[in-house]
């Protein structure tokens, strides 16, 4: 059994390197047993790309101790499916502000992981709804995450569902645009994290960077975070409408200008960062 301070110097390492500011996320990172997750060793675990680069090391390991770095662990090394680094994840999670009670619907929780951080958060008062598209991956998530009766996994496509209110969403797929669903989903104070990708040749995956929106009482705040992403694509919730202008947008290397996303019709004007039929996302700040 590792100790509680090998636990505890994984959670600081990752609020140091990631620069977490939420005390509650740090202890949740403290406290889930990461090699429950991440099935039998000997485990192959990947270190954090250097900076610009998305090209990985992988290195075996049989030591438990090894998963508590800051390294992803391959789940399934014939597609690169892995158990994500965590301080990739962690400004994901730190930006949904998350606190005891709240409502959290999770995209794409493969194993449960991060589920399980999220769940540790919100505690027994709150509820977690974690979808997973692949049969297998939801099944083990399921049985995993056991132990929170505050979690509900569903095996399928989570791209369309009626998720009801909730006060974080967090999309751990790639998408072309925040769908409509989403953004009326969001409670006041809500957050949506997404990571919004475009496709680079590789089947399933793209690149791009992750959109943290936060609902308040004049409309939508919005920017990026400030590291690229690669990630495998949710199919469900991407369409050549967006994905083009979306490339466009990234290519311009602009984003961080990016303050508002507006959801009323109106042409386009040049505070109009990425502008589609649905969204808009503008370099304009909201009044709040």
């Amino acid at each position: 059994m590792l100790s509680k301070e090998i636990r505890l110097r994984y959670a600081e390492d990752i609020r140091s390197s990631a620069h977490v500011a939420s005390a509650a996320l740090v202890r949740a990172f403290a406290t889930v047993p990461r090699e429950e997750f991440v099935g039998p060793g000997p485990w192959k675990v990947l270190s954090r790309p250097a900076p610009g680069k998305f090209r990985q090391e992988v290195e075996e390991t049989s030591d438990p101790v090894d998963l508590y770095r800051d390294v992803g662990v391959l789940l399934d090394a014939s597609r690169s499916l892995a158990n994500g680094v965590p301080s990739t994840l962690a400004p994901w999670l730190d930006a949904l502000s998350l606190s005891e009670g709240q409502s959290v619907f999770h995209l794409g929780c493969a194993t449960g992981y991060y589920t399980a951080v999220i769940a540790e958060i919100v505690g027994p008062a709150g509820r977690v709804t974690a979808v997973e598209i692949e049969r297998e991956l939801a099944t083990q998530a399921r049985s995993n995450l056991a132990r929170y009766p505050n979690v509900e996994v569903v095996d399928g496509d989570g791209g369309a569902m009626d998720i009801g209110a909730r006060d974080g969403i967090l999309i751990n797929a790639g998408v072309t645009h925040p769908t409509e669903g989403w953004l009326d989903a969001l409670r006041p104070a809500g957050n949506l994290v997404l990571p919004m990708t475009v496709e680079f040749g590789r089947p399933h995956v793209g690149k791009g960077m992750v959109l943290h929106v936060r609902r308040n009482g004049s409309g939508y705040a919005a920017g990026f975070l400030p590291a690229p992403v690669m990630i495998y694509s949710c199919t469900s919730v991407r369409e050549s409408e967006f994905s083009d202008i979306l490339a466009k947008s990234f290519s311009s290397g602009t984003f961080k200008a990016v303050q508002s996303l507006r959801r009323d019709s109106h042409v386009q004007e040049p505070n109009c960062w990425l502008h589609a039929s649905s969204f808009c996302l503008t370099t304009l700040p909201t009044s709040d």
